[in-house]
């Protein structure tokens, strides 16, 4: 004849602990990652005034497909969307700003934050109101859908190589990779222009 064992309530009340701690065990808050570390890849040093840096950056985004919002001597914003899916539509706004180190405008930081939206296409149902003398207006369906897109997330891009890309494409738009640099806001354009030779008629006395 076999018997149970039987748990002692202290190892029953020990056990019943370990089982109510791990349901109640929750994930740690988002704002618990954010480390605020001096070494973070959303910013870049640049040798270079602050409207210089931003024109370099305007022409970053230009030269990749984005549409700029708006261009000032210190911020950039611009975004662009994609298509990955049928149904899924995604865009990026960038938003930079660029903020002088010195009063004499020798060198700027460049902070940047990218965002990732995503959109899904939801179909939604049409309804019509028909107006009847007795019952008055009544709402009916008439059997057709209409296509929406739904922001279904929203995320900040985090630091990595798509922000290394970033500032690489703009330090050569600033000419310290040795192409050519670009020009203030506020000066010239940086186009070369070609000067004309001179006729005959202009070189005779």
């Amino acid at each position: 004849m076999f018997r149970m064992s039987r748990l002692s309530p202290a190892l029953l009340a020990v056990s019943l602990a370990g089982v109510l701690a791990g349901c109640s065990t929750t994930k740690s808050a988002v704002y618990q990652g954010e480390e605020f570390s001096e070494t973070s890849t959303f910013s870049h040093d640049f040798a270079s005034s602050g409207p210089a840096t931003c024109e370099a950056v305007r022409r970053t985004l230009l030269s990749q497909g984005y549409i700029i919002k708006q261009a000032k001597a210190d911020l950039v914003d611009g975004h662009k969307h994609f298509q990955p899916e049928s149904d899924v539509h995604v865009e990026i706004e960038f938003n930079v700003v660029c903020a002088a180190n010195d009063k004499l405008g020798k060198s700027t930081t460049v902070f940047v934050s990218a965002t990732q939206d995503r959109y899904a296409l939801k179909k939604t149902n049409n309804s019509a109101s028909v107006g009847l003398s007795v019952l008055g207006s009544v709402s009916m369906p008439i059997g057709s859908t209409s296509d929406s897109l739904v922001k279904v997330a929203s995320e900040t891009i985090p630091a990595g190589q798509f922000y290394d890309r970033f500032f690489g494409l703009t330090e050569h738009y600033l000419g310290l990779d040795g192409g050519a640099p670009v020009v203030d806001f506020d000066d010239e354009p940086a186009l070369p222009t070609k000067s004309s030779a001179k006729t005959s008629d202009e070189t005779s006395p």
